[in-house]
């Protein structure tokens, strides 16, 4: 009888051996496919980044165009633009367009087939800018941008209240990528006066 039950401890050891190799293997799938989860994450979090930098670098340009049409002798008669040209060199550098621009999603940005646009990007002090445009000694632009952000600003004409005039402002801002580029768009109306509404 000891025999029979000695036999049968036998047969068992190779079932063991066999149910810790599956076992492993298992954890071995589960083990790189938490690796390679990680390894997406990372990459969705860094286009993200790319993608908040582009839209902050574009909201710049935005803003400044805002900030050129609201100072004073600034708003002069539109005209045809078909060349492109730095804000931060002077004031006197941009100008309000009467075209619109062929594709604004596209880059770089034409109007009638010509190479327009503002580039923009924030001056102080004794620094030439606080954003970068050039590539660290790897190649990467991942801690500066690709292009200076850009602004074009289109006369719309007569606010429809006839108290001021209408412009559009488009801006384009990019990351450290060609693929992480921003559009936006804003319009603003010049000399509006408020009206108080109990007044006809």
């Amino acid at each position: 009888m000891s025999l029979r039950h000695r036999s049968g401890l036998v047969r068992q050891k190779g079932m063991v051996l066999i149910s810790s190799l599956l076992l492993l293997l298992v954890v071995t799938i589960l083990a790189l496919a938490m690796f390679r989860t990680m390894g997406l994450a990372e990459k969705i979090s860094g286009n993200v980044r790319e993608k908040q930098r582009a839209l902050h670098a574009a909201m710049v340009a935005e803003q400044y165009g805002e900030y050129w049409l609201s100072s004073p002798g600034n708003v002069q008669p539109p005209v045809v633009c078909s060349a492109t040209a730095n804000a931060n060199l002077g004031m006197n550098n941009v100008l309000i367009c009467q075209g619109a621009l062929d594709n604004p999603t596209t880059s770089p940005w034409t109007s009638a087939g010509q190479p327009v646009g503002f580039t923009y990007y924030p001056n102080t002090g004794a620094q030439a800018t606080t954003m970068s445009f050039v590539a660290d000694a790897s190649g990467s632009f991942s801690n500066t941008y690709l292009q200076a952000p850009s602004f074009y600003i289109q006369y719309l004409g007569p606010g429809l209240d006839g108290a001021g005039t209408v412009y559009k402002i488009d801006a384009i801002g990019y990351g450290g990528s060609p693929l992480a580029v921003a559009v936006i768009e804003s319009t603003y109306e010049i000399g509006a006066q408020e009206r108080d509404p109990t007044q006809k």
